[in-house]
């Protein structure tokens, strides 16, 4: 090259980076040299190695990898504060189910979920896991909006089993050719629940898992009223169940995961089993919190969830972070417990490993993909800084996300949407929340 910059993609100068490499280790004086959506390299700062056809300057931030979002209802970010203050079994019955069955099309889906993936940006997220209707609805949103989905053939028959033999996973491999071209997105199988599947649907479910090595994501011991009527109707604890019909030998991520006893952590315990921790939606509906000592102590993998707006009311995975951390210090009356680098692993690199990327993302190293989170710390609330860790995880918050690169692609810069038009989602918003006052009779 005779000497000559190497032009490059992008080229992000400049903060703390945090890694999450296997060394953890934390950089400064360093730029983070991007080209065809991957890392190309982490290295000592020098302007004139390389050609950026943009550049971001990460003074006074952190920089750091992309959040991954394990449990998500995207496109029920229409139903934000909708029935709040209700018992789950009420809320879902009386409200969300009912609505969802009078509402559901594709454009409701399609605005809705590009809504969400615009909310999970603005959050720093650049991965989710997403369990809901029509995959091409919501892959398209996901899409538009820059943001990276794994997104769910949901398999649900109410436990009454389906009259006509379904090829579950069939869906997942159609979209995958159909998507193999977009980088973003990829495909699942989603049973909703033990409740709400039969034992039927769950061993195809299982079938199609093994013979595809599709990956899992389902619901599982939410609340007590769950786990005993698995136990009335099936004669067994959920994952006893889940382990006789060979879904705990699956690569699964299980959402919840409250009300499990020791004897069935053990179980999930040396399986390729992942829980998804939500912990405002189960403190908002009174479910319950998690046995998460339990989980770490026994080596189950336990990652960061929002679930949906509708039992959250938001998509912010700092918040969960920092809420998760001190509610379980207290918990376990250890302030040692869940240390801030433990955290922020658990919603990176940690997350990347129960969706099975761990190598092409979760952590900030050459040959990964570019997926990065920019915090600002140019601010009074923000400073001062000893480290950088306890920052991300007790201190800073979804306003100080700054810039978001998902695929090498700047979705966010200085705040402001990159692919979207702000306005033009809350018109959307205002027009779909008139037509669910109007189901209401609001």
């Amino acid at each position: 090259m005779n000497g000559s910059p190497r032009q490059i993609d992008l080229l992000i100068q400049g903060g703390i980076i945090l890694c999450m490499d296997a060394e953890r280790r934390v950089l400064e004086g360093h730029c983070i040299a991007i080209d065809k959506g991957l890392i190309l390299e982490i290295c000592p700062d020098s302007a004139d190695k390389y050609q950026p056809k943009q550049s971001i300057d990460a003074s006074d931030c952190i920089v750091m990898p992309g959040l991954i979002n394990l449990h998500t209802h995207l496109a029920m970010t229409y139903f934000r504060g909708l029935a709040d203050d209700l018992p789950l079994e009420r809320w879902l019955n009386d409200y969300i189910w009912p609505l969802e069955a009078r509402l559901l099309n594709r454009d409701f889906i399609y605005h809705a979920a590009l809504h969400g993936a615009a909310e999970m940006i603005k959050n720093g997220i650049t991965q989710i896991n997403d369990m809901y209707f029509n995959m091409a609805a919501i892959a398209d949103a996901c899409t538009a909006a820059g943001l990276r989905a794994v997104i769910g053939e949901v398999v649900l028959d109410n436990g009454k089993g389906s009259p006509k033999k379904r090829e579950f996973g069939s869906m997942v491999l159609e979209y995958r050719q159909r998507y193999a071209d977009n980088p973003l997105i990829d495909f699942c199988l989603t049973p909703h629940s033990i409740y709400a599947c039969s034992r039927d649907s769950l061993e195809q479910v299982v079938h199609a898992s093994r013979k595809h090595n599709i990956l899992l994501h389902m619901h599982l011991s939410e609340t007590r009223s769950e786990v005993e009527q698995c136990q009335k109707e099936r004669g067994c604890k959920p994952v006893q169940y889940l382990k006789e019909i060979g879904m705990l030998d699956c690569p699964a991520i299980y959402a919840h995961g409250i009300w499990l006893d020791e004897e069935e952590i053990d179980l999930l315990s040396g399986t390729p089993s992942s829980i998804a921790i939500c912990t405002d939606s189960n403190l908002k509906l009174a479910s319950g919190i998690l046995p998460l000592a339990s989980y770490l102590k026994k080596g189950i993998n336990a990652c960061f969830a929002t679930d949906g707006v509708a039992s959250n009311n938001n998509l912010d995975i700092l918040a969960e972070m920092d809420c998760t951390a001190k509610l379980h210090k207290a918990i376990t009356g250890d302030p040692c417990f869940l240390p801030a680098p433990q955290v922020l692993a658990m919603a990176t690199v940690e997350s990347a490993r129960a969706l099975g990327v761990e190598r092409q993302r979760g952590s900030l190293e050459a040959g990964k993909d570019a997926d990065i989170c920019i915090l600002s710390l140019n601010g009074v609330e923000s400073q001062p800084l000893y480290n950088p860790y306890s920052q991300v995880v007790y201190n800073l918050g979804s306003k100080q996300v700054r810039d978001v690169v998902i695929q090498g692609e700047v979705v966010l810069r200085h705040g402001k949407l990159q692919k979207l038009d702000e306005a033009e989602l809350l018109g959307f918003s205002r027009q779909y929340q008139n037509q669910i006052k109007a189901e209401l009779k609001l």
